[in-house]
């Protein structure tokens, strides 16, 4: 089974992403911030990770880009989950080391397909 790593700070979203992601068959954890979430990287690398774009500590593109330099090609598939659309923002965090991002709020289709562009579900 494969495991996904949610990092966000609401809790509302880590809870529908563990419910979708559990629907489809991925054990689930949870961070509320991007620097917990490194730690659990660290502690034990999952096979994806969906991060949030705003959090406390360390935001997402901080943690992409901590996450990659310090993994390197060990690195899991991430996706960038955020509120803004806008291409600069969008660029940075593929230039951060997104697959693919997922864009605020997301349902059960659009999580799953993002999935599928990461290569992570078939």
């Amino acid at each position: 089974m494969k495991t996904c790593l949610v990092i966000d700070d609401s809790r509302v979203i880590r809870k529908v992403a563990r419910r979708i992601l559990e629907d489809i068959g991925f054990n689930v954890l949870e961070a509320e911030d991007g620097a917990i979430g490194l730690e659990m990287c660290r502690a034990r690398m999952p096979d994806a990770v969906i991060v949030d774009s705003m959090m406390p500590n360390l935001d997402g593109i901080g943690f992409m880009k901590t996450l990659r330099r310090e993994a390197r090609e060990n690195a899991p598939a991430m996706m960038f989950c955020t509120t803004e659309n806008e291409e600069s923002h969008i660029v940075a965090a593929r230039a951060a080391g997104a697959g693919t991002v997922l864009l605020k709020p997301f349902d059960k289709e659009t999580l799953e397909g993002g999935l599928q562009r990461l290569g992570i579900l078939a």
